[in-house]
Protein backbone atom coordinates (compact mmCIF):
# COMPACT_ATOMS: atom_id res chain seq x y z
CA UNK A 1 0.00 0.00 0.00
CA UNK A 2 1.19 3.71 -0.70
CA UNK A 3 2.68 5.84 1.25
CA UNK A 4 -0.55 8.43 1.01
CA UNK A 5 -3.19 5.68 1.86
CA UNK A 6 -1.32 4.97 5.42
CA UNK A 7 -0.92 8.65 5.95
CA UNK A 8 -5.35 9.25 4.93
CA UNK A 9 -5.96 6.16 6.93
CA UNK A 10 -3.54 7.84 10.09
CA UNK A 11 -6.00 10.85 9.90
CA UNK A 12 -9.05 8.98 10.02
CA UNK A 13 -7.58 7.35 13.00
CA UNK A 14 -6.88 10.50 14.59
CA UNK A 15 -10.64 12.13 13.65
CA UNK A 16 -12.12 8.79 15.41
CA UNK A 17 -9.75 9.53 18.55
CA UNK A 18 -10.55 13.01 18.92
CA UNK A 19 -14.12 12.64 18.36
CA UNK A 20 -14.30 9.93 21.04
CA UNK A 21 -12.32 11.79 23.61
CA UNK A 22 -14.30 14.74 23.25
CA UNK A 23 -17.71 13.35 23.42
CA UNK A 24 -16.80 11.48 26.61
CA UNK A 25 -15.29 14.22 28.17
CA UNK A 26 -18.16 17.13 27.03
CA UNK A 27 -20.27 14.41 28.47
CA UNK A 28 -18.65 14.39 31.55
CA UNK A 29 -18.22 17.93 31.92
CA UNK A 30 -21.83 18.59 31.42
CA UNK A 31 -22.04 16.34 34.67
CA UNK A 32 -22.87 13.07 33.00
CA UNK A 33 -22.07 9.40 34.12
CA UNK A 34 -20.53 6.57 32.55
CA UNK A 35 -23.90 4.85 33.37
CA UNK A 36 -25.96 7.33 32.27
CA UNK A 37 -24.08 7.84 28.57
CA UNK A 38 -25.95 6.14 26.01
CA UNK A 39 -23.30 6.52 23.61
CA UNK A 40 -20.78 5.13 25.58
CA UNK A 41 -19.91 1.89 23.65
CA UNK A 42 -19.97 3.63 20.34
CA UNK A 43 -17.65 6.12 22.14
CA UNK A 44 -15.05 3.02 23.57
CA UNK A 45 -15.51 1.64 19.58
CA UNK A 46 -14.71 4.56 17.79
CA UNK A 47 -11.89 5.14 20.69
CA UNK A 48 -10.49 1.64 20.13
CA UNK A 49 -10.70 1.73 16.00
CA UNK A 50 -8.60 5.42 16.48
CA UNK A 51 -5.78 3.95 17.83
CA UNK A 52 -5.85 0.54 16.52
CA UNK A 53 -5.81 2.91 12.52
CA UNK A 54 -3.63 5.40 14.28
CA UNK A 55 -1.28 2.63 15.10
CA UNK A 56 -1.54 0.33 11.90
CA UNK A 57 -1.01 3.28 9.86
CA UNK A 58 2.04 4.71 11.65
CA UNK A 59 3.58 1.77 11.29
CA UNK A 60 2.67 1.53 7.80
CA UNK A 61 3.92 5.01 6.84
CA UNK A 62 7.28 4.37 9.17
CA UNK A 63 7.82 1.29 6.91
CA UNK A 64 7.46 3.19 3.50
CA UNK A 65 9.92 5.60 4.52
CA UNK A 66 12.32 2.70 5.50
CA UNK A 67 12.64 3.41 9.25
CA UNK A 68 11.74 0.52 10.68
CA UNK A 69 14.63 -1.75 9.45
CA UNK A 70 16.97 0.22 11.39
CA UNK A 71 14.91 0.92 14.52
CA UNK A 72 12.89 3.46 15.52
CA UNK A 73 13.75 6.77 15.85
CA UNK A 74 13.58 9.21 19.04
CA UNK A 75 10.55 10.86 17.25
CA UNK A 76 8.22 8.17 16.62
CA UNK A 77 8.76 6.53 19.81
CA UNK A 78 7.93 9.88 21.72
CA UNK A 79 4.85 9.97 18.74
CA UNK A 80 3.89 6.04 20.37
CA UNK A 81 3.97 7.50 24.39
CA UNK A 82 1.64 10.58 22.93
CA UNK A 83 -0.86 8.00 21.50
CA UNK A 84 -0.58 5.68 24.69
CA UNK A 85 -1.49 8.49 26.79
CA UNK A 86 -4.23 9.05 24.59
CA UNK A 87 -5.19 5.38 24.76
CA UNK A 88 -5.77 6.16 28.64
CA UNK A 89 -7.57 9.44 28.90
CA UNK A 90 -10.92 7.97 27.91
CA UNK A 91 -11.55 6.58 31.30
CA UNK A 92 -10.12 9.40 33.20
CA UNK A 93 -13.46 11.78 32.54
CA UNK A 94 -15.21 9.46 34.62
CA UNK A 95 -13.20 8.49 37.48
CA UNK A 96 -12.25 12.10 37.66
CA UNK A 97 -15.11 14.49 36.74
CA UNK A 98 -14.13 17.67 37.76
CA UNK A 99 -10.69 16.67 35.27
CA UNK A 100 -13.24 16.60 32.09
CA UNK A 101 -12.64 20.37 31.73
CA UNK A 102 -9.19 20.18 31.99
CA UNK A 103 -9.19 17.63 29.63
CA UNK A 104 -11.89 18.80 27.13
CA UNK A 105 -9.19 21.90 26.50
CA UNK A 106 -5.76 19.91 26.63
CA UNK A 107 -6.53 17.55 24.14
CA UNK A 108 -6.12 19.80 21.11
CA UNK A 109 -2.63 20.27 22.81
CA UNK A 110 -2.38 16.66 22.82
CA UNK A 111 -2.47 16.57 18.90
CA UNK A 112 -0.32 19.24 18.74
CA UNK A 113 2.53 17.76 19.95
CA UNK A 114 1.76 14.17 18.22
CA UNK A 115 1.74 16.48 14.70
CA UNK A 116 4.63 18.52 15.81
CA UNK A 117 6.70 15.26 16.69
CA UNK A 118 5.78 13.88 12.66
CA UNK A 119 5.95 16.92 10.97
CA UNK A 120 9.44 18.38 12.72
CA UNK A 121 11.24 15.07 13.65
CA UNK A 122 13.09 16.75 16.59
CA UNK A 123 15.22 13.76 17.46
Amino acid sequence: MSYEFYKLLHVLGILLLFVALGGVTLHAWNGGTKEGNQGRTAAAAMHGLGLFLILLAGFGMLARLGFVKGGLPGWALAKIVVWLVAGGILFVPYRRPRSARMLYLLLPLLGLVAASLALFKPF
